[in-house]
């Protein structure tokens, strides 16, 4: 199964007056981590919109188990949970880098639909060539 880990440092703006990154800002850098893991498996998201692709989110969660501060590096591993012609699932896993602790884990699964009609699309008979990229991360 493919993996891919994003490198991240909590910025200043970040943390709330605790000094502890917003729980808001995890599902920030779960799609900046969504969009590597993407890239790295050599789909671009601004092809696919080209293509007349779409991938809104249909749902998402957050576990949080302890807080990230201020100037942490954070390491988001990303990888595919479940893959079918209609939507992707991907699970992430936040770790603080200089001690390996899990931070946070979460989910998204987000649909493939048209950028016109905004119904759903099987990329599978519509998109063959994407498919079968996306079925190589499996």
């Amino acid at each position: 199964m493919f993996k891919s880990s994003t490198k991240i440092k909590v910025r200043y703006a970040e943390t709330d007056k605790m000094g502890i990154v917003y729980h808001s800002n995890y599902y920030i850098y779960f799609e900046v981590a969504r969009e590597d893991f993407i890239r790295k498996a050599g789909i671009q998201y601004k092809d696919m919109e080209e293509m007349g692709i779409m991938m809104p989110l249909v749902e998402t969660r957050c576990k949080y188990h302890e807080g990230a501060t201020y100037a942490d590096e954070l390491l988001i591993e990303t990888s595919l949970k479940e893959l079918s012609p209609v939507k992707v699932l991907l699970q992430y896993k936040v770790i603080r880098e200089k001690d390996s602790k899990l931070i946070a884990e979460g989910e998204t699964t987000q649909t493939f639909v048209d950028k016109n009609a905004f119904k759903i699309v099987n990329l599978k008979k519509k998109y063959g060539e994407l498919w079968n990229k996306l079925i190589k991360l499996e």
